[in-house]
């Protein structure tokens, strides 16, 4: 038998190394060949919806595919997470994540899959504050006009949110918990789905919504807006005040990201990420999704891993706290 000659030997040991990062590159060059979801866990008309879309137009712009939009509401976002998880791991189903996930971690034990075990995190999008507004019907103005009027009604005042474990909803509880004022929660397959219409019918008294939601709302007048839920006031509604300049301590905000089902290559999820914090640097991106009242988190998905990590423990304490359960 005639052994190749030793540098003959060396040159195919190298083209064989080679092999894997060079089927890495071609695919994530191929990437996306075909049309690609990405599972919202709200109905249509919602702020994680609204953020979806922005997304996904601008990525069908710079990578020459589809990316459509598949809004799943139910159970808090998780069946759009059972959606994602079980789909095949090479970038063709993808999940709008928000805060609803990192507090589900801990409201829902009895779920399919483990979130954090289950999904990569891919880019962050945004953070934005929460908005309490009220029905034109509640004769309160401010936060501490609130609480003295719903401490003067207690047991008649009910809250709307978008589903148990949303920002929406845990935004509301922490709020209870510090104030010590009696709501009642009824949550709804996303606010579009008949929230913002009680709240301006006045069958519904007051909201903690994601502030692309109910930003119009309160523009327009049709909705009140009281206060922004983070430690700031917000650039979108300046003249609101912050709830903790009446509640020292309250904060709660909202945040938005791109996540992909566990073993989806590492080109893809990177290639993603890319394009992602390139959509964010685009001007009529950032102005669409600051005219909201977001605050841009572009960054690794290393960085938007660890926002979830904090994130996850920071709510998980509210919820044992609280002693919050799934409805």
């Amino acid at each position: 038998m005639k052994f190749p000659h030793r540098r003959q030997f060396l040159h195919l040991a190298a083209g064989a190394a080679a092999l894997p990062a060079v089927s890495r590159v071609a695919r994530a060059q191929a990437y996306p060949s075909r049309p690609v979801r990405i599972v919202a866990g709200f109905a249509a008309g919602g702020a994680v919806d609204i953020v979806a879309r922005v997304i996904a137009q601008s990525l069908s712009e710079r990578l020459n595919q589809q990316f459509i939009v598949e809004n799943r509401p139910g159970a808090g976002g998780n069946l759009a997470v059972e959606a994602v998880v079980n789909s095949l791991p090479d970038g063709s189903s993808l999940l709008l994540v928000g805060v609803n996930n990192a507090i589900g971690a801990t409201l829902y034990d009895k779920t399919s899959f483990n979130f954090n075990r289950d999904i990569v995190p891919v880019a962050g999008i945004m953070r934005v504050p929460n908005i309490m507004v009220v029905s034109p019907t509640v004769s309160a103005k401010t936060v501490s006009e609130f609480i003295d009027y719903a401490n003067a009604n207690r047991g008649k005042l009910s809250y709307a949110s978008s589903g148990a474990g949303t920002s929406v909803h845990m935004s509301a509880e922490l709020f209870k918990m510090m104030t010590g004022v009696d709501l009642l929660h009824v949550p709804h397959r996303g606010l579009a789905a008949g929230g913002y219409q009680g709240l301006m019918s006045g069958s519904l008294h007051v909201c903690f919504d994601n502030l692309p939601g109910s930003i119009e709302f309160v523009r327009t007048g049709k909705l009140r807006g009281l206060a922004v839920t983070t430690t700031a006031r917000s650039h979108a509604l300046p003249d609101l005040p912050a709830v903790a300049e009446t509640v020292p301590g309250f904060e709660a905000s909202a945040w938005y990201g791109i996540g992909a089902p566990r073993n989806t290559p590492d080109d893809i999820v990177d290639k993603l990420n890319k394009e992602i914090n390139s959509a964010l640097a685009e001007s009529k991106i950032e102005t669409r999704l600051t005219d909201m009242g977001g605050m841009l988190m572009p960054g690794s998905s290393v960085a938007f891993g660890k926002l979830i990590a904090n994130e996850t423990e920071k709510w998980g304490n509210v919820v044992r706290a609280a002693n919050i359960k799934s409805e």
